[in-house]
This record gives structure tokens, sequence and C-alpha cells, in this order.
């Protein structure tokens, strides 16, 4: 495994770092072994979310006596002081220690972020927390190529999480500007929200670039972990088979893809829009149509239940035309038994 410093922090972290949203779906147990294999695989870097629910609560439990061999990472939508202070409070609780080496304000849009950093701000207990030792640095993380542009001139900014991936490769620029200004840039969705099918493939495409100081992929099982500290501890160049294969996944996921970030939830009807997305993209792209129906079957609520209120299109921070997506996802999934 190889090691780079996390910006100007000093902190010396894995190449390839921990998501922890996927944990929302496994056990206790199961986050002790993928622990435990993070360990075994050189891996020292987690990065986890107030909003990912159980995430936190289970990390704290996995991590109980081997916590100082992590950098440890959470965040939160907080935008105000009052809002901050009690979440840092609660990630402190939920990851069962006295500090967090790196706490980050979580994909705020540009009038939020005017919040963030207004006086009575979240900013001003993040501060706080360092000050008082509960957290070493403070970073950000962003979907958009405005707020990373921003997020760059802003010196209270440590480290700055952004997707980045096979298809997504629109903050190039921005993340060249983090290794220059010496921020660290911690890649998120190197999977496309799942929409890749080679792990190992992905993680080598971001981790070929230098300017990426850490990635992390969600991973929800010790193969999981295997697999992708396999490929970043490959540094062999990318052949051309490779790249071929990269651009023909570019052609076939274009931009408008869902990534599963799960921001457009909950629908106002029940609709898991991100189900419906992946089952829709197994069938486009891998031809599972059998699969596909009978998970889409399995759903209590079908996309044809979209009342088009819009309020998903509105979180979404990719701006995804959401409503007619789901309408093309139902017919190609129910043409499938016909």
């Amino acid at each position: 495994m190889e090691y780079r410093e996390l910006g100007k922090t000093g902190l010396k972290v894995s190449r390839l770092g921990f998501g922890g949203l996927p944990l929302q779906r496994v056990d206790e147990e199961e986050t002790k072994k993928i622990v435990k294999s993070l360990l075994e695989n050189g891996v020292n870097f987690i990065d986890t979310a107030r909003g990912y629910t159980v995430s936190e609560g289970l990390l704290g439990e996995a991590l109980e006596g081997v916590r100082d061999r992590f950098v440890l990472a959470t965040k939160s939508m907080a935008r105000t002081k009052e809002e901050m202070a009690r979440d840092i409070g609660i990630s402190l609780g939920n990851l069962r220690t006295d500090y967090i080496d790196l706490y980050q304000v979580h994909n705020p849009n540009m009038e939020q972020l005017e919040t963030v950093i207004a006086p009575g701000g979240a900013l001003e207990a993040l501060f706080e927390a360092r000050e008082a030792g509960k957290i070493g640095h403070i970073g950000i993380t962003a979907h958009s190529p405005e707020v990373f542009k921003k997020a760059l001139e802003l010196p209270w900014v440590e480290t700055i999480m952004f997707p980045y991936n096979v298809v997504e490769n629109q903050g190039e620029e921005f993340i060249r500007a983090c290794q220059e200004k010496k921020i660290g840039f911690i890649a998120m969705k190197p999977m496309a929200g799942g929409n890749i099918e080679s792990g190992s493939l992905a993680v080598r495409f971001i981790l070929d670039n230098p300017a990426v100081t850490v990635a992390i992929p969600g991973m929800a099982a010790v193969s999981e972990v295997e697999e992708n500290a396999a490929a970043a501890g490959d540094h062999s160049p990318l052949t051309d088979e490779e790249k071929a294969q990269i651009q023909k996944i570019r052609q076939e996921l274009g931009s408008q893809f869902c990534r599963r970030c799960n921001y457009c939830a909950p629908c106002t009807v029940g609709i898991s829009i991100p189900n419906v997305f992946l089952f829709a993209g197994y069938l486009r792209r891998y031809d599972l149509a059998g699969w596909a129906r009978s998970r889409y079957d399995s759903q209590a609520v079908k996309a044809d239940a979209c009342v088009e209120c819009g309020e998903c299109e509105s979180r979404c921070p990719y701006q995804l035309p959401i409503r007619e997506m789901l309408k093309k996802a139902h017919e190609e999934l129910m043409a499938v038994k016909k």
C-alpha cells in the first residue's frame, strides 16, 4: 500500500481509503470483519458521515482497541454553529473516541456555504472544536464544480472531497489545483455510484492520477476490501485494452446517470429511486433482464407511481431529470416480460 501526506494536515494516509456509506447494509459482526481486513491490507483512512444513519455507530464499536491505527474522518450537513456543535458531539459519541482527525462540511451548495462561514455559522463550531482538541482538521465535500472552485479559495479548507472516476472527470483542473495548494484531495464515488462493474479498473484509474491523495470506495464486504487493496497495490500503467474499456464505459454511461448518493430521498410516494435506476442499469448494460425484472417486481412502489412533484430533482446534486428517467426506466423494466 502506498501512503501520502493528506495536504498540509501532517496526516499520512493510505491511497486507498474506506467509504462508510454502505455499512448501512451490514451488521456489527460484518463491520468488525471489514475493519480487521482494512488493517490487514494497510488501509488506514476511514470516512463516514452523520447522514449515513448507523455507519458511525457501527464503526465506533468495530474500532475499539484499534482506533489509534486509523485516520478517522466524518462529516455533517449542519450549517449553523449550534447544529454543528451538536453533531460533533454526536459523532464523538457514536465513534467512541475523544477526537476525530478530519471533520468535514458535508455537501453545501453555494448559498449554504455562505451560511457556514457567516457569523453564527457551522465554521465557528468547527474552529472551537479544533481548539478544544475534539477535531484535528477541517475539510469540505462537494458535488458541484462551483463549490469546489470556491473551496479552493477558503483558507480554512484543508481537504476537499469531490466525485472523481472513469466517467466523472469534470473536476480534474481543480484536483490539480489541490495538489498545487497542498490541499488534500479525497476522491469519492470512485465506482460512479456502483455503475462501474470493474472495481479494480476504477481504483487503478483514479490512483493513476498523482494529484489524488486518497480514493474512498464504499465497501460492505471483506472481499471488496481485498479486491480494492490489490488494485491500489498494482502500480503498473493502464494497458491499451484497459483504456479502451474505460472509453466504452464512458460512452455507455454518458453524464446522465444515478450515482446512488440517495440525496433525492425520501420520495413523496415511497419510490426507491436509486434502486429503480440500478435495476434499469443492469438491464441496459449487462443484459440481465431476468435479474433486473425480478428485483423490480420486489419493489413495494414502482416508478409509475411518481406524482411528478419534483421534490427529488430539487435535492439531486447532479440536476438529473429524475421524473423523465423514472418513466423511461419503468417502461424498459416492464417491457422485459413482453
